[in-house]
């Protein structure tokens, strides 16, 4: 049986010039039958014997709750996943999909609950953009605008969706990239963790990955600064063992050109032994 892949990441934010406070929040964590380790903000960690997770979450809210809310996600998130280790322990193999399915949901009813006791926290909520990395395969989720992409070959496609009807009209191609940027309801979500909203209905997505691909996780704040473009031409150059650069020069370009809103990224890379490469959303 061949060696379980190798992941290589790199992590960073910033806070928006307009505000002190940064709303974004970001996580890197194994998961195994222990628990959730909390990882360092840059490194390598073999497949082997532990599934990787990465994430990003933009909060919003009045007062502090749009950083109270993007923190209690993920750290909600590292507390349930790991849960599948313990299942399988007893013999039980749970769907990652559907484990995060009720995950989320689970997740969104306590931010609701949280912000419905606390009047500073009234209507707290956040994006999600999670990758969940097992042996097999990529399980991703996401809620609201922060995106995952994927670089492959030097081509470039986002996994995730933006939840706006403007995104909606770019993807169908009714608007070009550039009146999607500029479009009045760009950030207007309709999905968000939390915000009081009786329901969430995230994005999920299962995909293979195979040595050499490289993964984008990044809040919003990332796209104001950088086009398409800029996206595929610095991915394609990374190396496949040394995120950090790249993370950097990705942030510092961003901040240059827009820097308004915080912005967060993790750029994750690949190495080791191949799987299916074909890409199913």
């Amino acid at each position: 049986m061949p060696s379980a892949a190798i992941l290589h990441w790199a992590a960073r934010s910033h806070s928006g010039s307009r505000k002190p406070r940064n709303d974004d929040s970001f996580i890197a964590f194994a998961s195994g039958a222990q628990g959730a380790e909390i990882l360092a903000t840059a490194g390598s960690h073999s497949l082997s014997n532990h599934d990787l997770v990465f994430a990003v979450s933009d909060g919003m809210g009045g007062g502090n709750a749009g950083d109270l809310a993007s923190a209690l996600i993920l750290q909600q998130m590292s507390e349930i996943i790991p849960e599948t280790f313990k299942a399988a322990a007893a013999g039980m193999f749970p769907d990652c999909l559907s484990h995060l399915d009720d995950a989320l949901r689970s997740v969104h009813e306590r931010i609701n609950a949280a912000a419905a006791g606390h009047a500073e926290c009234r209507g707290m909520a956040a994006t999600l953009a999670l990758a969940w990395f097992t042996p097999e395969n990529l399980y991703l989720a996401n809620a609201g605008d922060s995106r995952i992409y994927l670089s492959r070959e030097g081509a470039l496609t986002q996994l995730t969706r933006d939840h706006t009807s403007a995104f909606g009209q770019w993807q169908r191609g009714e608007i070009s990239e550039i009146q999607f940027r500029n479009h009045p309801r760009r950030s207007a979500l309709y999905e968000v963790v939390g915000g009081g909203h009786r329901s969430v209905c995230p994005h999920f997505a299962a995909i293979p990955y195979h040595p050499g691909d490289r993964f984008l996780i990044c809040s919003d704040g990332l796209i104001d600064g950088l086009w398409e473009r800029h996206l595929t031409e610095a991915l394609a150059k990374c190396p496949e063992d040394t995120p950090g650069p790249i993370t950097e020069a990705l942030l510092q370009r961003a901040v240059d050109n827009c820097g308004i809103d915080d912005t967060t990224l993790i750029v994750v890379t690949v190495s080791g032994p191949t799987t299916d490469p074909k890409i199913e959303i």
